[in-house]
């Protein structure tokens, strides 16, 4: 079993609204930082772009009514990265969960920082949907 961390934040808006502003795949690179200097192009199924530290594949959850997000990274090295993500009711506002694994081999530092990056995703997301 992986190690998780599941990092939330709070955004004033109808949590439908944020789902629909956010949930298709081309609109990601707006906001995850480790798309912002790549476009995501499909293929098929899936889609492609190059991630930080070389190509990646990424196979995203369908449209749903539910506020689920979900999607799985392919780096290239023969297995993939499940990433939940969530959008749910918060009262009349919603709530973005994105729940982090840490993966095998992972040092604690390297661990921390990609908590702390996918924080400062969620606050661009919620910048983009709070104009």
């Amino acid at each position: 079993m992986l190690e998780t961390r599941t990092i939330s934040i709070s955004i004033n808006r109808n949590w439908n609204d944020v789902y629909e502003a956010i949930w298709r795949p081309e609109g990601f690179p707006k906001w995850a930082s480790g798309l912002s200097k790549s476009s995501l192009a499909k293929y098929g199924e899936v889609w492609k772009a190059e991630g930080p530290e070389g190509p990646i594949t990424i196979r995203f959850t369908n449209h749903n009514v539910f506020g689920v997000m979900d999607h799985y990274v392919d780096v290239g090295i023969g297995s993939q990265i499940y990433i939940p993500l969530r959008i749910i009711p918060n009262g009349d506002g919603a709530e973005v969960l994105l729940t982090l694994f840490r993966q095998p081999g992972m040092s604690d530092a390297k661990f921390e920082a990609d908590a702390e990056w996918v924080e400062r995703d969620l606050l661009s997301l919620k910048a983009l949907v709070t104009l």
